[in-house]
């Protein structure tokens, strides 16, 4: 299935962390937080101003993104869990 979000939004995949910390201990399923890291899937062709005009968005798909802990809507397309989110949810690029 084709998705592709509307106005100012990105789809995006969540990055896994690691399954053990420096240390080399393994932590359990139960007390991961979900990862604020993320891959950009789809991106929307941007907001307007009141003037009707179009602001580009500043990501692309592909970009590595830090993003806040609560944000975004959760989806399953194709058996795959993901998040909708505003751009101005991204707090920044991965470079």
């Amino acid at each position: 299935m084709a998705f592709k979000p509307l106005h100012d939004r990105v789809l995006v995949r969540r990055i896994e962390g690691d399954d053990k910390t420096k240390g080399g201990l393994i932590i359990p399923d139960t007390a991961k937080e979900k990862p604020a890291e993320g891959e950009i899937i789809s991106v929307g062709e941007g907001a307007r101003k009141d003037s009707g005009e179009l602001i580009k968005p500043s990501v692309k798909a592909g970009d590595k993104i830090l993003f806040g802990k609560w944000s975004g809507t959760e989806v399953k397309l194709d058996g795959e869990d993901l998040l909708i989110m505003k751009e101005s949810d991204i707090l920044g690029i991965i470079a």
